[in-house]
């Protein structure tokens, strides 16, 4: 039996979720990282490899919030640079992480932002 730690049970998890979400430039995907500081989050084309649009909790809008405020603020935050750059909607890849808590804030306020994922 061997004994896995937390970073690789995440990203056993991650993976599995890659397998089946990919992203497209009409419909890219919505990553997520999640950090005990912040939570930073990227739409992505995986056909060109190409990052179409970025929001981290180290940005001056966002630093001096509470963590779930903050979460559901860069949600609305990424939607908002997703519209100026012409996109409508995402899928969600949640990154290896449960939804719940943070995660699940930012995609709320994406949703709210205007972005359908």
């Amino acid at each position: 039996m061997s004994v896995k730690t937390k970073p690789q049970q995440r990203l056993r998890r991650r993976r599995r979720v890659r397998a089946k979400v990919r992203g497209t430039a009409t419909r890219p995907r919505l990553s997520v990282f999640r950090s005990n500081r912040g939570v930073s989050a990227q739409l992505i084309d995986d056909d060109a490899g190409r990052t179409l649009a970025a929001v981290a909790w180290t940005e001056e809008a966002l630093k001096g919030l509470g963590r779930m405020e903050q979460a559901t603020r860069a949600g609305a935050l990424l939607a908002e640079r997703a519209k100026a750059a012409g996109i409508e909607r995402a899928v969600f890849d949640r990154g290896g992480y449960r939804y719940h808590g943070r995660v699940k804030a930012l995609a709320e306020g994406a949703r709210e932002g205007g972005l359908a994922l």
